[in-house]
């Protein structure tokens, strides 16, 4: 099992994370594996998906050595614990909850947590945040992650909320470590038809656009 600094190092290296959910969660097992097939190294069930646990256990089980699995829109601590438990690797909240900041830490996990203001970022980051998440990334867009770097240049930053292949690469080159990749990466239609091959092509361009905008000095 890889540890927290070492899972955290892999999520910025590809610097996308794939958010799952699905009111039919059957089926998010092969959207992660496909995803992963295109170079998506992070993968978050969020856990208003049914079953949540049930889909991380699985996913856990089945393509554990293959992705870094997560749990997204955690509220609590006491629903932290149970998704490490079940699995998770990583934990990415909507808001700011320091008790589940406390939680990871003491399970030795990454944590995502949510914030948007400069002052809810700054202390996500004093409560000892991995990366932070600026949802919801649409309301802000790029210039507001270069206008926050300024003043906090330490803070990793990740946008959730919105994110497609064309703003990825401006987010990154914006001074975003990584981008958070949810219903624009997941093609509705083909997860339905298990043309899984889509999924696993529109991963890869996200990759690349990341790729080449980090290479250009972003993140």
């Amino acid at each position: 099992m890889s540890s927290r600094s070492e899972n955290l190092a892999s999520i910025k290296a590809c610097g996308v994370v794939a958010v799952l959910r699905d009111d039919r969660p059957d089926a998010l097992v092969q959207v992660a594996q496909a995803i992963g097939r295109g170079g998506i190294g992070a993968v978050e069930i969020t856990m208003t998906t049914p079953g949540a646990l049930d889909v991380i256990g699985e996913c856990a089980n089945r393509l554990g050595d293959e992705i870094l699995l997560g749990a997204g829109t955690v509220l609590d601590p006491e629903t932290a614990r149970a998704a490490i438990l079940a699995g998770a690797e990583y934990i990415v909240t909507p808001t700011l909850n320091p008790d589940v900041i406390t939680l990871c830490r003491r399970y030795d996990k990454v944590v995502i947590p949510g914030a948007l203001t400069p002052t809810e970022i700054l202390t996500a980051w004093e409560c000892g945040a991995d990366i932070v998440k600026v949802f919801p990334a649409t309301a802000v867009g790029p210039r507001y992650f270069k206008d926050v770097k300024a003043p906090l240049p330490q803070i990793d930053l990740m946008p959730t909320g919105g994110v497609d292949l064309d703003n990825a690469g401006d987010f990154i080159r914006a001074g975003a470590c990584a981008v958070a990749v949810g219903g624009n990466l997941v093609d509705k239609a083909a997860v339905a038809a298990g043309e899984w091959h889509v999924l696993t092509d529109t991963a890869r361009k996200y990759v690349e656009t990341v790729r080449n905008a980090k290479q250009e000095g972003g993140g």
